[in-house]
């Protein structure tokens, strides 16, 4: 590549955080919205959308500069992520991890907006984003530990509507109802569901450099293991919205969201590489759908 065609550095830096991929912030935002609706049984505030929305993007960029440094070897081996800009060595190591601590700190700073048991909670969120990368050398089905960081901002959306001025535990328990630790629960399920599309696209590749993933791991059940998990978070989500009193409107949006399930189904059942990658590129839509509903109910109650 010449110097005449060279990209910029921030052209550079905006494809290592996927700047023009943004169904991967999507599918963090969608449960964290939802958990803020809940949480502040309607509208919560221009502020706290603000944050979390600001937040969600700033820590999902962030997230892809850690990743990127740890895979660098194995994305090499990778058709799809050769080219990434760490990976390719257009972007350097030190370059991204700083990259990746400035947009971290930016998040905090948004954090400190909020409350002490929210900052508290932001703490295990960022170690537990920061361990994911490495998750897959050790773990059959490292998608479980990017689940929970996807959703770990269901609590904290709790805690930032519910939580008071105190320093404590007792503090963190008292803004996080047991029912947002459920709804992380749940959420956790749809990660499975779509990283493990994700992880079909790749499985080849991963199989020849000794990657583990949820595709690997499930095998020939891979298929059925995605529906499965589509089924556990849909319809734990109804459940819950159902104890909390959102009624059938809420189920409107869950029931939108599983005809998209059965979609991405019809995509999936032949192990393409295009339709898995379809399917998980179209996943933010069913958080929309859920998110749409559990929107709807609180403005009809």
């Amino acid at each position: 590549m010449t110097a005449e065609t060279s990209p910029t550095r921030l052209a550079l830096y905006l494809n290592l955080i996927r700047w023009d991929r943004p169904a991967g912030w999507l599918l963090l935002l969608w449960p964290t919205l939802a958990a803020l609706w809940m949480a502040a049984d309607g509208f919560p505030g221009w502020h706290l959308v603000a944050v979390f929305t600001a937040g969600t993007v700033l820590m999902r960029s962030a997230g892809c500069c850690i990743n990127d440094v740890a895979d660098r070897d194995f994305d090499k081996h990778v058709k799809r992520t050769a080219q990434r800009p760490v990976t390719s060595g257009q972007v350097s190591v030190k370059e991204a991890l700083l990259l990746g601590a400035v947009l971290a700190l930016l998040a905090f700073g948004l954090v400190l907006t909020t409350n002490p048991p929210t900052i508290m909670l932001s703490v295990p969120a960022l170690l537990i984003a920061i361990a994911y990368p490495w998750a897959k050398r050790v773990l059959s089905m490292p998608q479980a530990v990017l689940g929970v960081a996807f959703s770990f901002g269901i609590p904290m959306a709790f805690s930032a509507v519910q939580g008071g001025q105190e320093w404590s535990l007792e503090a963190v328990n008292a803004a996080v109802p047991p029912h947002a630790w459920w709804l992380l629960l749940g959420n956790l399920f749809w990660v499975l569901a779509y990283d493990t599309e994700y992880a079909m696209v790749d499985r080849d590749d991963d199989l020849r450099v000794g990657i583990q993933t949820s595709a690997i791991t499930l095998g020939r059940f891979d298929v059925l293991g995605v529906m499965a998990f589509y089924v556990i978070y849909l319809g734990s989500w109804a459940v819950l919205s159902q104890m909390l009193g959102l009624g059938h409107v809420a189920l409107l949006g869950t029931a939108l969201g599983a005809v998209q399930a059965l979609w991405h189904y019809t995509l999936i059942k032949d192990r393409s590489r295009d339709g898995c990658f379809k399917a998980f590129r179209l996943n933010h839509w069913v958080g929309l759908a859920v998110f749409a509903g559990i929107v709807l109910a609180l403005m009809l109650r």
